[in-house]
């Protein structure tokens, strides 16, 4: 029997990588689950003064402080539902930070191979973290680019570094 489990794990690798689905709307969104710490209800947050609409506020979790935007007021301009299936997902974030993103309906998981998403042959320059989809039967499922979130500008703002190395 300890023979069939590696086998399965090997199998399952071969069907391709995973990613986190959630919606925006109706639109499908997937983040690969290798940029995902960890998903968390939503949290009390605090506001920063001056920052962009879109920017939800910061999070203290287990001793850090943790910026955290709201992707759908980003990207369509309306903040995410309060729904007991809106998540706030902490992921990797350029050069070892961390990220909060306040996600609707993030419940859901695929398998797909990364080769699945397409270019879709528009310039998307005002929002660079919209990366390639993948049609499946429920329409079509669009990869957002972690990095690419932040504005330079939005970055500095949320990511002062002080001589100790913690953010602001």
């Amino acid at each position: 029997m300890n023979d069939l489990q590696p086998h399965a794990a090997r199998a399952d690798n071969a069907k391709g990588a995973l990613y986190l689905q959630f919606r925006i709307g109706e639109q499908r969104f997937a983040l690969s689950v290798h940029e995902v710490i960890e998903v968390l209800p939503r949290q009390p947050l605090k506001p920063i003064a001056q920052a962009p609409g879109w920017v939800a506020g910061i999070l203290s979790h287990r001793g850090q402080l943790v910026p955290v935007i709201d992707l759908a007021a980003l990207s369509f301009g309306q903040p995410a539902a309060h729904r007991t299936s809106t998540r706030l997902v902490l992921v990797h974030y350029r050069g070892g930070l961390q990220l909060g993103l306040i996600l609707e309906q993030a419940t859901e998981t695929l398998r797909c191979r990364p080769d699945e998403f397409q270019p879709y042959g528009v310039d998307s320059g005002e929002a660079p973290y919209l990366g390639p989809v993948r049609q499946d039967d429920q329409g079509l499922l669009q990869r957002i680019e972690v990095n690419d979130l932040l504005p330079d500008a939005v970055h500095q703002l949320l990511y002062t570094v002080e001589p100790t190395g913690m953010p602001t």
